[in-house]
């Protein structure tokens, strides 16, 4: 049976449900995109409370019922095993889905691959790992725009910046933080480069950071006055020119020193609002690391410095092994991995952080 204290955690998310399926109701909501999409992506988390609840309580009453027939005809007695153990495992899921989350799951997320060590091998794998994270994203139904990128003359990457977004509201455990919070951090790869004319396996690094996409204003607001915005013409790979106006846009933010530069798009204002975009999302991840140090938090490392030794997955070419360092995570699938199939990579993750979760949960 459910104990007081999971009735006392239910209960008032069972009153918030309510109350965000009447706002969403109001026909007034849906002119406000952004207040819209956080509502819908709030009701569909209570919806997985509310289901679990539902059944739970479903299973109890069944129960309570058999006994209750068993103890008039035994025939019935024959029923209570199994809805013992349908009790016992909606209970267990009841539990589960209220062990506390990372707020962000179900957010977007802004990803930022960036040549580290290794000179242009590291460009070249930079552009990997970007062609990896597009495709493992079209395979779980979601959108990418890149936002910038930098190429270099051998076809790699200096850096690239992309918008990942699901599609609709989806569940917490299905969002795109969810799944590539675990991706910031240094990835190395061992290979042969394009450019050893000698065979020699050489070891490149290179850095991801990823962040939570900052849709409204309401976390993050940013004073006009700490930016300093530059315009400049676009340039390609070696430094050429490809347009002939200024718009490129290049933010500083004065208070941080944090650096946004945008140039894919034609139009100076696109590119702005691009740079505001992942600018927002910085400042808020600096807030939230912030936050989560102060409270003494555990949190997943992101990159401090594109360095070889500061690993979280090596991708090793001669033995198609991809590692990941931090959960023991190995496959000889590298091919696979690179062409987007992550899931099983991302899954040792996602498994090692329930498993932590509910290693603190249950210390409380």
């Amino acid at each position: 049976m459910a104990s007081r204290d999971e009735f006392a955690a239910v209960a008032p998310l069972l009153e918030e449900y309510g109350q965000v399926e009447a706002a969403l109701a109001a026909p007034d909501v849906h002119r406000d995109r952004a207040r819209a999409r956080r509502l819908g992506r709030r009701f569909a988390e209570l919806g997985r409370v509310v289901a679990a609840h539902r059944r739970l309580a479903a299973a109890e009453g069944d129960l309570v019922a058999a006994r209750e027939l068993a103890a008039e005809d035994p025939s019935f007695a024959e029923e209570v095993p199994a809805l013992e153990a349908e009790v016992t495992a909606a209970h267990d899921a009841l539990v589960q889905i209220l062990v506390p989350r990372d707020p962000d799951d179900a957010s977007d997320v802004i990803l930022e691959v960036k040549a580290g060590e290794g000179g242009e091998e590291s460009a070249l794998f930079a552009a990997d790992l970007a062609r990896m994270y597009q495709r493992y994203a079209e395979s779980m139904g979601w959108t990418v725009t890149e936002l910038s990128s930098t190429p270099t003359e051998l076809g790699g990457s200096k850096d690239v910046t992309l918008a990942i977004r699901s599609r609709g509201n989806p569940a917490p455990e299905e969002g795109v933080w969810a799944h590539l919070k675990y991706e910031g951090g240094v990835h190395r790869v061992q290979r042969i480069p394009v450019t050893e004319s000698q065979g020699r396996i050489h070891t490149s690094a290179v850095g991801v950071f990823v962040m939570p996409e900052v849709e409204d204003d309401e976390e993050v607001r940013i004073d006009p006055g700490d930016l300093r915005i530059d315009v400049y013409r676009s340039s390609g790979p070696g430094g050429q020119s490809v347009n002939t106006t200024d718009s490129a846009v290049r933010i500083t933010h004065l208070p941080t020193g944090i650096v946004v530069s945008m140039q894919n798009e034609k139009s100076q204002l696109q590119n702005k609002d691009a740079a505001l975009r992942v600018l927002a999302s910085r400042l808020a991840a600096e807030a939230r690391a912030r936050r989560e140090a102060e409270a003494s938090a555990q949190r997943l490392s992101q990159v401090r410095t594109v360095d070889r030794s500061e690993r979280i997955r090596t991708y090793n070419y001669p033995e198609n092994r991809v590692a990941d360092h931090r959960t023991g995570f190995k496959a000889h699938n590298l091919d696979q991995v690179l062409d987007g199939a992550l899931g099983p990579v991302i899954a040792s993750a996602v498994e090692a952080d329930e498993a932590a979760r509910l290693a603190r949960a249950s210390q409380r």
